[in-house]
């Protein structure tokens, strides 16, 4: 007997798929430089934006977009590794995905405070730039330019590889999930809470990283 279980709240799917579009306009702005460093900046406010507000969602979110539900132990993932993985690994972030996630997060986070630092000297100045030193700015600036990018282009590529091979291989259609929140499975799980009272808490918890955000440009000027 297989059950709908409500896996993906509508916050954290629209979460995703704007993280998504962010990243996307940030990889084109960065190319084509010139005037399109204006958007490349906003852009990454707005991803700055969808990662605050990510971290505390993760918090106080629905039950599969909490980190406590994805946080594995080392001897768990091993487990996985072996074939020996619980059911409840099918449901949200398996032990393996789990770590793409907060790879992807913390290298982004990483990715925009490196942008924030960054002066090219040319056309794209950080805004926090003239509160650190020379060093620390060539070094955010090199890593923003040389490493951080590549690490990212690898970490999305490791990421669209693996939901290839699960929809090819297991024949387990994860984006899907992302656009619905569903997943049917052959067992009993519990459900993210996705009401209304649930979706103004991510209103208010939005809001005030957008204002956070705000703040922060602020000071810079």
């Amino acid at each position: 007997m297989s059950t709908t279980v409500r896996v993906w709240d509508l916050p954290t799917r629209i979460f995703h798929w704007a993280l998504v579009a962010s990243v996307i306009d940030l990889v084109i702005t960065a190319k084509l430089g010139g005037d399109a460093m204006a958007w490349h900046f906003r852009c990454g406010y707005a991803v700055l934006t969808l990662l605050l507000f990510r971290m505390v969602w993760g918090l106080v979110g629905g039950h599969w977009s909490r980190f406590r539900s994805f946080l594995y132990s080392p001897a768990t993932v091993l487990r996985y590794l072996r074939g020996q993985g619980a059911p409840e690994h099918s449901v949200g972030h398996n032990p393996l995905g789990s770590g793409s996630v907060f790879a992807l997060l913390g290298f982004l986070l990483l990715q925009v405070a490196s942008g924030l630092f960054s002066d090219d000297e040319i056309a794209a100045l950080g805004p926090l730039a003239k509160f650190a030193s020379g060093a620390v700015v060539r070094a955010a600036t090199f890593y923003h330019a040389e490493i951080g990018k590549l690490i990212l282009l690898g970490l999305i590529a490791l990421h669209l590889g693996a939901i290839g091979f699960y929809l090819l291989r297991k024949d387990r259609g994860l984006v899907v999930a992302m656009l619905h929140g569903d997943k049917t499975l052959p067992f009993t799980a519990s459900d993210s809470r996705d009401d209304t009272k649930a979706r103004l808490l991510a209103t208010v918890v939005l809001s005030a990283c957008i204002a956070l955000v705000i703040w922060l440009l602020k000071q810079a000027e």
